[in-house]
């Protein structure tokens, strides 16, 4: 005779408190879980198998990261980052990119806590993994160890050297050439491609777009990447933008991008500086106007180099690079069916827009800080 099983500690607490978002349910499971250390293997199991199941619906760990430090806190980042570190091992290998992220995840253990913190904090962890949807899927079979090109070696040499110095004008020089070569490795990239037995295809990867400003900031990526023949889409609850290109094109755009939005930030900072001193004090309209006019002024700079080195090309490659803006297309096109344009707000102070496009004339185009 058979006889039904009893749930374990584990199950209880977790269906007391994962499927209902009450702080009196969600004290109660960790109530349960902190009296019985026998739980701590199944609870860490358990929230490995949550990681699993968000990887299946198309999250990576940069991804995770990102939304728990927009919904919870700092402990819950050092939770996560742990139990990422942890299931690693046990999953498969997912390309370069998903490598880089696993690299730049926080080492630091969470800080020491009583159990029933602890309890809580890992509850509130796993409320939010279980309750992740599904995103567009990325390709994850690229190459592990891609190495760096030659061009892209040179490249990141001048924008060191562009950061370094302290001669605006020589940083001007350093950063325009390092631009010029992104849109020539750009088109040398193309060409090989079109000679291989088995032409390249478009990709896809997340970059984060965070708060402040967020939407400026999604205007200033978009920019980056459409003068770098990609096409970038936004995901504004999630905090991040989905850039769909050919891989030497998506470097490019996280190189730049990263280092214009450095840039913005210290010349914003400054900005700021000059206008307290006139009197003025700081306001949220001054520095949306700022980075919506810099990332205007800078998206205009940059598709005059892009196109000026397009000119360079020989006519027969031209019929590449359409196909390939074609194909960047199809992969959007499929990725994300229906999306939809979005008006930005906030960026009529006149004062935080010039002063903007006078940060994105000085910009250095460049790598991690410091384009021109």
């Amino acid at each position: 005779m058979s006889t039904p099983s009893t749930p374990s500690t584990v199950d209880r607490a977790f269906r007391t408190a994962l499927y209902d978002t009450t702080d009196a349910t969600l004290d109660s499971a960790a109530s349960l879980l902190a009296a019985d250390p026998g739980t701590d293997a199944d609870v860490a199991r358990r929230g490995e198998e949550f990681l699993a199941t968000a990887w299946q619906r198309g999250w990576q760990p940069a991804d995770v990261v990102r939304i728990v430090r927009r919904e919870l806190d700092e402990t819950h980042i050092r939770l996560v980052s742990a139990l990422i570190r942890r299931q690693a091992p046990n999953d498969r290998p997912r390309g370069r990119r998903w490598t880089a992220q696993l690299d730049a995840l926080h080492t630091e253990e969470p800080p020491p806590a009583d159990r029933f913190s602890h309890a809580t904090a890992v509850l509130e962890l796993y409320r939010l993994l279980l309750r992740l949807p599904a995103l567009e899927p990325l390709d994850e079979s690229r190459p592990e160890s891609r190495p760096e090109s030659r061009a892209l070696t040179r490249i990141r040499a001048l924008l060191a050297k562009a950061e370094a110095t302290a001669y605006p004008e020589e940083a001007e020089a350093l950063s325009a050439k390092a631009q010029e070569l992104m849109a020539r490795h750009s088109i040398d990239e193309a060409l090989l491609a079109a000679q291989a037995p088995a032409p390249d295809a478009p990709g896809a990867c997340r970059i984060g777009v965070e708060p402040p400003y967020e939407q400026a900031k999604a205007v200033l990526l978009d920019a980056v990447a459409e003068a770098n023949h990609c096409r970038a889409v936004w995901n504004e609850p999630f905090g991040f933008s989905t850039v769909v290109g050919f891989e030497a094109d998506l470097e490019a755009v996280e190189l730049l991008y990263t280092s214009l939005l450095v840039q913005a930030q210290g010349a914003m900072t400054k900005a700021e500086a000059v206008q307290r001193a006139g009197g003025r004090k700081r306001t949220k309209t001054f520095r949306q106007s700022f980075l919506a006019a810099y990332a205007h002024r800078v998206g205009t700079r940059l598709r005059a180099v892009t196109e000026h080195a397009a000119t360079q090309a020989t006519a027969d490659l031209l019929p590449v690079l359409a196909s390939r803006e074609v194909a960047v297309a199809d992969r959007l096109e499929r990725m994300f069916p229906e999306t939809t344009t979005t008006r930005l707000r906030g960026a009529g102070d006149t004062a935080g827009w010039t002063e903007g496009t006078r940060a994105a004339d000085r910009a250095r185009m460049g790598s991690r800080r410091p384009l021109p």
